[in-house]
């Protein structure tokens, strides 16, 4: 959960239809060049916006706010203003209205494959610290790996730009290829750690390794260190490790009972939605309910295997990007309810939770790739296309009708 609003969102991943193999989860959409944005409207609501489209069988309408080119997350600053994430490394300010935006900071990203500037979140005391979270791809000794970084979003004159930017934490080892960086962020509740998502950089057994710390779930001090009292770390794992045997974690999100959910990739099938539980072993590469891109079998999910099956889990595919958990009034028969974009679904996607359980809800088809997924202030649905050839729109969901 983005904090103090809610979180989701996704690097511009190109998937192929079912997942595809490894190398095409995400494919690279080209640089675009930069066209210099306005300062944003002083007004915080959006006003202007034409009427919602209602597509038939479906319980909202749409409404397009803005199109973006490659674009990956999204979060609400407090006066209903927007930042977001594009692939090249741009961090946009962009007005409640979407029709006003300026680039506050260029971050020098490696931007190959899936890499890219990525996730976006508000520090708990951002009214206070003014300090924005955010993860990206970079070069490294050894390779690439993904980074959470930290600025300050300062404003002289309707003019905005992070400032003080710094380096909190970075994936080791780094490794060679383009793919599975993962870098999503969520802060606990009471705001005292960071969650950080790091993938397996598609090289499958350093998510089985406790002194790597791909293919894991970290919990950190706001600042980037290890969290003290980690459950892996007097075993000799990474200090900063919370969970492991994770693949390509693309959302992560707290409900509001405290439970944290994770979604992430699959191989050949079996994408899933996890509970996240200190210490446990997810089981990748070892288990999961898909099958290498090569068509040999990996071991299902079974009980007493000493991993943590999913609780809900896809087959075919539904591509997974951005995660957030409802808890909204717009739509109050979804309140408490995950909601997961489908990337090569082009699909909305559903999740009935109760407590600690989990059910398939709905899947509605958004004609797009959907990358990321965001609770508006108003209680509305935020859903950010992929980019490519799916526009890369943000889009309003309102109730039909």
């Amino acid at each position: 959960m983005k904090l103090p609003l809610l979180a989701a969102l996704p690097v511009a991943l190109i998937a192929c239809s079912g997942n595809g193999p490894a190398p095409d989860e995400s494919g690279a959409n080209p640089p675009v060049a930069v066209t210099p944005g306005a300062t944003p409207s002083p007004s915080p609501s959006a006003t202007t916006a034409p009427p919602a489209t209602v597509v038939d069988g479906q319980p909202f309408g749409r409404t397009v706010i803005a199109d973006f080119d490659a674009p990956w997350a999204m979060t609400f600053l407090p006066d209903r203003r927007m930042l977001v994430t594009e692939k090249d490394g741009r961090m946009l300010l962009v007005s409640a209205d979407g029709q006003a935006r300026q680039t506050i900071a260029r971050i020098a990203v490696d931007s190959a494959g899936q890499g890219g500037l990525m996730d976006v979140v508000l520090a708990p005391d951002f009214a206070q610290s003014r300090h924005v979270y955010f993860s990206y791809s970079a070069a490294a000794q050894g390779g690439k790996h993904v980074v959470l970084a930290r600025g300050t979003l300062q404003e002289t004159n309707g003019a905005a730009q992070l400032t003080g930017i710094e380096t909190l934490w970075g994936a080791s080892p780094a490794v060679t290829g383009d793919g599975h960086y993962s870098g999503r962020i969520a802060f606990s509740p009471d705001g005292q750690y960071l969650f950080f998502t790091a993938g397996e950089r598609q090289k499958f057994t350093p998510a089985q390794d406790p002194k790597a710390t791909l293919g894991k779930v970290l919990r950190l001090t706001p600042d980037g260190k290890p969290a003290p009292g980690n459950p892996l770390a007097a075993q000799g794992s990474d200090p900063a490790v919370w969970t492991y045997g994770h693949r390509n974690l693309l959302g992560i999100a707290f409900d509001s009972a405290g439970n944290l959910w994770e979604q992430e990739m699959g191989p050949k099938g079996g994408d899933e939605l996890n509970l996240i539980l200190p210490g446990r072993n997810y089981g990748w590469p070892n288990a999961s309910n898909g099958s290498n891109y090569d068509g040999s079998d990996i071991p299902d999910h079974r009980p007493g295997d000493g991993y943590e099956a999913p609780k809900v889990w896809w087959n075919p595919v539904i591509s997974p990007g951005g995660l957030m958990i409802y808890s909204g009034s717009m739509f109050p028969q979804w309140r408490g309810d995950a909601f997961i974009g489908g990337l090569s679904s082009k699909s909305l996607v559903r999740v009935d939770l109760n407590g600690t359980s989990a059910t398939k809800g709905d899947q509605w088809d958004m004609g797009a790739r959907i990358r990321e997924v965001e609770q508006g202030p108003d209680g509305a649905i935020y859903v950010l296309e992929d980019g490519g050839d799916s526009q890369g729109r943000l889009i309003r969901l309102t109730p039909a009708g």
